[in-house]
């Protein structure tokens, strides 16, 4: 099969075909998604080895006694070992010894096939195009947001941001009647935020004022900084950025206000899907090029780009 596999360099090889293990199944690719924890491997994030992708709408390949053959899907990216005491706890994302799709010792979606857990799997909804599919896994981020942090209407809440993810959190946020702020730098991106609701604005134009929560979504150490500038006393700054490498941090800027400081990281995929087939967002306007698998080096140069939203590869 044709795969875009990284070591050290991405590179495009024909390699075997997966074999799915015990309680796995094979998912033929349709289309997969680059995201900017993908652009952060490339720097050397998490130190990873293998074929990159982990967001991806597929059709199920094999095993051919699987319940799943011939089921339209998409993949939640966490394996644990399912023994640990994290994992009985159900805390499995952060099993100790968990490999995660694309991004940590377990190859990815930038291929024709993968291999995951069916218990990995959830159905694409039939009214749910491929081009829309493919964003479950940043919208179920999104969403975690929500779930990290208690939101109320009266809440004043920003997102640093423009991206796809920032674009995402601010849409589903918005949709629990909070006052959502987003800040960028690209005119064209918060233009995609106003129909839900969203007040969008260039960093320079961003009013006065703080907020009680703000989500840091911007890619960039420098969006922490101004985070950090604009959440209220005692509010919290939730951190969905991933870095390859490591940005000092003024402790003084979290103790004084006494500010939480909060991780979010993957998030609930039928809640994701619920909002897909319902149509309450519909993310393919972020799409901003698809290229095939077989020009997968491109598409990542293409994606590095300034001011670039989603790249897709076509894998079919």
């Amino acid at each position: 099969m044709l795969a875009l596999y990284f070591d050290g360099t991405p590179e495009l090889k024909e390699l075997p075909t997966p074999k799915p293990g015990a309680g796995e199944v094979l998912v033929r690719v349709s289309l997969a998604g680059v995201c900017g924890t993908d652009l952060q491997i490339l720097k050397g994030y998490h130190g990873f080895r293998g074929i990159m992708g982990h967001e991806f709408v597929g059709v199920v390949a094999g095993p051919y006694d699987s319940p799943w053959l011939g089921q339209r899907v998409v993949g939640e990216i966490n394996l644990g070992c399912g023994a640990c005491d994290l994992c009985r706890q159900g805390l499995s994302r952060h099993c100790r010894a968990r490999r995660v799709l694309g991004i940590k010792d377990h190859d990815g979606a930038f291929a024709q096939y993968l291999t995951l857990p069916a218990a990995n799997l959830h159905l694409a909804p039939p009214e749910v195009p491929d081009e829309a599919a493919v964003f479950t896994e940043p919208l179920a981020a999104a969403l975690r947001v929500a779930e990290t942090v208690q939101i109320s209407p009266e809440h004043r809440i920003l997102v640093v941001g423009d991206g796809p993810l920032g674009l995402q959190i601010s849409w589903v946020l918005a949709l629990n009647g909070a006052q959502i702020s987003l800040a960028g730098h690209h005119p064209e991106h918060l233009v995609l935020a106003r129909p839900y609701g969203v007040a969008a604005y260039l960093e320079p134009d961003l009013p006065a004022g703080d907020y009680h929560v703000v989500v840091e979504a911007s890619g960039s150490p420098g969006g922490l900084e101004l985070a950090l500038s604009r959440v209220r006393p005692q509010g919290t700054v939730v951190l969905k950025s991933t870095y390859a490498g490591r940005f000092p941090l003024d402790p003084a800027a979290v103790v004084v206000p006494e500010v939480r400081l909060v991780g979010s990281r993957c998030g609930p995929f039928p809640g994701a899907l619920r909002l897909l087939r319902q149509g309450w967002v519909d993310p393919r306007p972020l799409i901003a090029r698809t290229f095939p698998l077989a020009q997968g080096t491109a598409a990542l140069d293409w994606a590095r780009r300034p001011g670039v939203l989603k790249v897709l590869l076509d894998c079919r």
